[in-house]
């Protein structure tokens, strides 16, 4: 680890030279290719710089204990030693996490499906529900929200919902919402006060950069418009603005209706399209190399949940990682941080037990 780290800190230095170059100032794509690598290396170079003056605290402490005879400075000494070896050891923890291999994708915005499963018009309304919490969220990191498409009900519910978030980091943190959402309660609907039980499913999908290459040949797309339904402005739903791509091969169907203008809305129906396929080629890879990975929409069926929103009892429990928080009121309201952070150091946790094991 610490050879690869001695590394790291070398190619951080020349970067940094690099950086300084009047040439590369003068070249935008080299520049932020160099400031990108800068920033990623960052936080490893400034832990293990930490780490190796606390590893010289050390041994200046206990120089001084062989030496000092003189009993306060040797407790003085004591506790500086004391001190440095517990943050060594913390960043020893904190190095390896650092240098577990990054997903390529956490950088990126994401494009969010919401789909209603099991129960109905109970199904829809959590469903609106979910997104407004992922709005409430995406609000407090001060991400961007923006739908592309939604099916409403006319009871306040949605059959479905597909939204982008722009927002650094986005993919990293959101990424570990896919899956089955399941809620128990007694829904407004139910006359008898019986608890019911109802799904949706969550699929969070990385925006596709235009450096990666999605191949989509034109005659494998059939392009509809129409006019947009629904909720809508005075253009939306007078002019044929609304876009539904259909793609042959895969069989994925994507619309888009949020715009007045056509072509945004193509290039939004574009945008999903090529998310929904990059994730197919992920899932793909994922498989070849014997990661065997779920798929996120799934069929909203409850056994294949990830999480359940108790009601009556007013918790949230999340089933990878055996978490069950009673705020559940806060957490439909956006603040889903702690979960996400827990999600987050489980992950952590698993990748450090296997690359112990290599």
């Amino acid at each position: 680890m610490f050879d690869k780290l001695d590394d790291l800190l070398i190619r951080f230095e020349e970067l940094m030279s690099e950086l300084s170059e009047p040439d590369v100032a003068n070249n935008p794509e080299r520049f932020r290719k160099l400031m990108k690598e800068q920033s990623d290396l960052a936080p490893i170079v400034a832990a293990y710089k930490e780490y190796k003056q606390c590893k010289q605290n050390i041994a200046d402490s206990l120089a001084m204990l062989d030496e000092e005879s003189d009993e306060e400075m040797r407790e003085l000494a004591k506790e500086e030693l004391n001190d440095a070896k517990t943050r060594v050891e913390e960043l020893e923890h904190e190095l390896k996490i650092l240098l577990l291999p990054k997903d390529p994708n956490d950088d990126k915005n994401v494009i969010v499906e919401i789909r209603a499963g099991a129960g109905g018009d109970e199904a829809a309304l959590f469903a609106a529900e979910i997104y407004r919490m992922y709005q409430h969220y995406a609000e407090s990191k001060n991400w961007k929200t923006e739908i592309v498409e939604a099916d409403e009900t006319g009871i306040g519910g949605m059959k479905s919902v597909t939204f982008m978030i722009n927002g650094q980091g986005a993919y990293s943190l959101m990424k570990y919402e896919s899956g089955v959402h399941r809620v128990q309660r007694v829904p407004e609907t139910e006359s008898g006060g019986r608890i019911h039980t109802s799904t949706i499913s969550v699929a969070v999908m990385p925006e596709v950069d235009d450096d990666i290459d999605i191949v989509i040949d034109e005659k494998d797309i059939r392009i509809d418009v129409m006019r947009a339904s629904g909720n809508g402005g005075q253009c939306v739903n007078t002019t044929d603005s609304a876009v539904r791509l259909t793609h042959y091969p895969s069989g994925i169907v994507v619309y888009s209706q949020t715009e007045k203008s056509q072509i945004q809305n193509k290039a939004k129906a574009f945008a999903l399209l090529k998310a929904k396929l990059y994730d197919i080629e992920q899932q793909q890879r994922h498989d070849a190399e014997a990661e065997m990975r779920r798929s996120q929409i799934g069929t909203g069926d409850r056994s294949e949940k990830i999480r359940t929103y108790n009601f009556p009892q007013g918790r949230v429990t999340d089933h990878r990682i055996n978490l069950t928080l009673y705020k559940l009121d806060k957490i439909m309201n956006g603040d889903i941080q702690e979960i996400i952070d827990a999600c987050i150091a489980a992950d952590q946790a698993a990748k450090l037990a296997k690359m112990n094991e290599n």
